[in-house]
């Protein structure tokens, strides 16, 4: 807390010295230009943000390729970034340092993209969880309005592709609020999106829809949202925040799990060291693959989410035997 504090207090200093001085920073509206500054707080808040404003306007990321999202901490210039942008992409709850930022310098130019779609509880249908100790979710109800009565929400609706159209809608109402003329780029541009991630709800539903086994067991429970819309079941080795460790016993109820319910795969991440997914896999007898929550981007990816979802839908496939 104290860390936070002090870095707020310096990007208040900060923020007055270059409003006054004309350093714009990365995140900032450029002198002499109207273009619109826009954050996503993590990747795929970005990727939207950008597919809807565009190629004319820059779209900063807070967090940096190849890092871990849950643990972001801003440094003071990100922190004027955000208090100097005309619009920032964003969950709440998932990135503690980006929430106070906001509240601190930006509450009314921030999109809480959770906020917009029907939530899940961070800790899921229980199910076969009170063995295992983790999370297991099942599928429910897929409107995409309103959100869950109350709790701790499961902040990845990004998974979800009719959830992320439904964002992508609200981001392009927004810019054009903040630049009418430009206001029917940006809706077009976000029915081209919308589009794109509909056909892909198309292909997951398609591609999942006779599979011989249903459960994924995966790193942490980012796929609560995959697993309501395609009527899966997650079963997780961590929780919300990748970084818990889980206790020999919970691997071992976790082996059970995957013995009572035939898995042949236990889901590693890209973000996040696979040696704990490798000891369950080795334990229970069966092998590993890598399934991206989209989170972020390693260091040197080609990739965007479109072609990240699609590989995760060919390694679902593969691992859950569909047909």
């Amino acid at each position: 807390m104290a860390r936070a504090v002090c870095a707020v207090g310096m990007a208040v200093t900060l923020f007055g010295a270059t409003a006054c001085g004309g350093d714009t920073g990365a995140g900032a509206t450029r002198p002499g230009t109207d273009e619109v500054a826009v954050i996503g707080s993590l990747y795929p808040m970005s990727w939207v943000a950008q597919r809807v404003a565009g190629s004319t306007t820059s779209v900063t990321t807070l967090t940096k390729p190849g890092a871990e999202p849950h643990d972001l901490e801003l440094t003071p210039r990100q922190i004027v970034e955000v208090a100097r942008a005309d619009l920032i992409v964003y969950i709440k709850g998932l990135q503690p340092a980006v929430d106070q930022a906001i509240d601190q310098h930006a509450k009314d130019k921030a999109i809480d993209a959770a906020s917009l779609v029907r939530t899940l509880p961070a800790t899921g249908d229980t199910g076969h969880a009170e063995e295992t100790g983790e999370t297991s979710t099942v599928a429910g109800d897929d409107s995409d309005t309103g959100s869950d009565a109350g709790g701790e929400r499961d902040p990845h609706v990004w998974l979800d592709p009719k959830r992320l159209a439904t964002v992508a809608t609200t981001v392009a109402d927004r810019l054009a609020a903040n630049d009418a003329g430009r206001a029917a780029t940006y809706q077009a541009n976000a029915r081209v999106l919308g589009a794109d991630l509909h056909a892909l709800d198309r292909a997951f539903a398609a591609g999942l829809r006779a599979c011989e086994r249903q459960v994924m067991v995966t790193g942490h429970a980012a796929f609560a949202y995959l697993a309501d819309r395609y009527g899966l079941t997650q079963v997780s080795v961590a929780g919300i925040d990748p970084q818990s460790e889980p206790s020999p016993a919970r691997l071992a109820a976790l082996t059970r799990e995957i013995h009572r319910t035939g898995a042949t795969t236990v889901f590693s991440e890209t973000l996040v060291s696979p040696k704990v997914a490798q000891t369950l896999a080795r334990e229970a007898g069966v092998r590993t693959a890598t399934l991206d929550p989209v989170e972020g981007l390693p260091a040197g990816s080609k990739g965007d989410y479109l072609s990240i979802m699609r590989q995760n839908l060919r390694t679902l496939r593969t691992a859950l035997g569909c047909s």
